[in-house]
């Protein structure tokens, strides 16, 4: 009963303060609906940022994988501070200056609009193949393994997956669809703080528990039973025999996985549509760098309790990785906290659940539905048309979720291997808007195809012997080379320059460059200190 109890206390009071500060907006406007209104603030951005970005693959995959394989995973939250920095001081200042509802609007300014469809078509493409079934499958499946809801309420535990799936999919879609980003940005903001607590306290009793009281003592005794698990520098093999198999060889940081951070810090439009958002360029920044902190801090809730879990159940559980963060959290949590803890669950697959809806909407509204079948649409027609749109694939998510495979262990690499199909192609195309000027439309649009061709054959069809993350590396340059190729025999036409609409204050923070060499230097001292443990 006390579990349930602060369950629903704080999923109530995150419902609640999420409507009452929306209770004088305008939700029937273009920005008001899609951008909050422009009036994001710094803390509101990063809180959401984080949410949207950690759901329970990380909670649970990652977890499992540094449980299994060692601290090496850590860089792909570490690195992610580098491309919030690139974010904060070149890319958002941009984007903002041009008024930018979506990233497929800058391809039109810059290429044309057949480019800003095609991308706008991948990217909800990706979002109902790769992320919505996905998200709330993972998020049923791993609430049903941590809190056994089908114990709860005395049902199979597939009548239990559902009930968890149709609740998660009608909660979200509600927040989604009737307060569009400015009450998924506040409920992201609630709830993130409640991930930060609540992932917290996980280590933290498990440390408490081991060192006797001594939270030090314990972290000595964690470090000290598998010193080489904390070891960030893996010596994986990325070519050759064993390197498809491999988890993060160190030298893939250097080759894909640059553009993958890249792209998903500064261009993915349900992370960079929070920054979108902001009241003006000074709360962007901060909010892109509060959330390149958050990344640093985040490997304590979801690398370490991995590691402090090889401590407790050793190799027990190397064949079911994934069981072992909720084994974790029922070893070393009260059950008055078990309750709040499933709310945080919950609003963490949520969020990213119905980030991914506004952003879909969005992009069909304002992308497709005005530009091809209503042109002359008011904006409170472009909102409902919104809200349909995430309705459709709110049930679509709902009904495809219970039928997604069986999650396997390291879920968290396979969805990265599926991103991959999606997220080189669109990154090449944004960078060569930005960096390479002789590139044309004709010549995008032949990157952006042979992209999606290239990937899919070497690493699903041939499956070469070379670690996914190198094969982005190499599909970018050789992007690159079709684009500019193509370019020379259909050649830009008019020169493209970045206007300035006048629609926000485009000052600088005054501690934005300070803080982003703090990131960058945190970053070099991690993998200086925790490389070769």
């Amino acid at each position: 009963m006390l579990q349930f109890l602060s369950f629903l206390a704080f999923t109530g009071f995150v419902a609640f303060y999420a409507t009452w500060q929306l209770r004088k907006d305008k939700l029937n406007t273009q920005d008001g609906y899609f951008l909050g209104g422009r009036s994001l603030t710094g803390v509101v951005i990063a809180g959401s940022m984080l949410l949207t970005n950690i759901s329970t693959e990380h909670l649970i995959g990652m977890n499992g994988s540094s449980y299994k394989n060692g601290a090496i995973i850590i860089a792909w939250e570490v690195t992610s501070a580098l491309a919030l920095v690139a974010a904060a001081m070149y890319f958002v200042p941009r984007y903002l200056k041009m008024g930018l509802t979506t990233i497929p609007e800058f391809l039109e300014k810059r290429f044309d609009g057949l480019t800003r469809t095609l991308i706008a078509l991948l990217l909800i493409i990706s979002f109902v193949t790769t992320l919505l079934p996905i998200v709330l499958y993972t998020g049923a499946i791993n609430i049903e393994s941590i809190f056994e809801i089908s114990d709860l309420l005395n049902v199979s535990k597939s009548q239990g997956l559902w009930i968890t799936v149709l609740v998660v999919g009608i909660l979200g879609g509600i927040y989604a669809i009737f307060g569009g980003l400015k009450m998924v940005a506040y409920t992201d903001t609630i709830n993130g703080f409640g991930l930060l607590v609540a992932g917290l306290l996980v280590p933290l009793l498990a440390l408490l528990d081991i060192g006797d009281g001594n939270v030090w003592e314990g972290m000595t005794k964690v470090f000290q039973n598998s010193p080489g698990k904390f070891d960030v520098i893996s010596d994986e093999p990325s070519v050759g025999p064993g390197s498809r198999e491999a988890i993060l060889p160190f030298g893939v940081l250097f080759t894909g996985l640059i553009i993958n951070q890249l792209y998903f810090w500064t261009m993915h439009q349900s992370i960079i549509q929070r920054a979108l958002g902001a009241v003006s360029l000074k709360e962007a920044q901060k909010g892109l760098l509060f959330t390149g902190v958050l990344k640093i801090l985040i490997p304590l809730v979801i690398v370490l309790p991995g590691l402090i879990a090889f401590y407790y159940f050793g190799d027990t559980y190397y064949d079911d990785q994934d069981s072992v963060y909720p084994l974790l959290l029922k070893k070393v949590l009260p059950l008055w906290l078990t309750g709040f803890f499933v709310a945080v669950v919950m609003g963490a697959v949520l969020s990213t659940f119905n980030s991914a809806l506004n952003s879909a909407a969005t992009i069909f509204s304002l992308g497709i539905y005005k530009r091809y079948i209503n042109e002359d649409a008011e904006e409170s027609v472009l909102v409902r048309m919104g809200r349909i749109v995430s309705t459709v694939l709110a049930i679509f998510a709902i009904c495809v979720a219970p039928y997604v495979a069986n999650a396997p262990a390291g879920l968290y690499q396979l969805l990265q291997q599926l991103n991959g199909i999606f997220f080189i192609p669109m990154a090449t195309v944004i960078l060569a808007g930005f960096f390479f000027p002789k590139v044309s439309a004709i010549g995008a649009k032949a990157g952006l195809l042979f992209g999606l061709a290239f990937y899919v054959i070497m690493d699903h069809v041939l499956q070469v012997e070379l670690h996914f993350v190198h094969i982005w590396g190499i599909e970018f340059v050789l992007n690159v080379a079709v684009m500019h190729l193509v370019s020379m025999f259909y050649p830009r036409t008019n020169p493209f320059v970045i206007e300035d609409v006048g629609i926000l204050n485009l000052e600088q923070w005054k501690y934005a460059k300070g803080l982003s060499i703090f990131l960058v230097a945190i970053t070099l001292v991690i993998y200086i200190l925790l490389g070769n443990v």
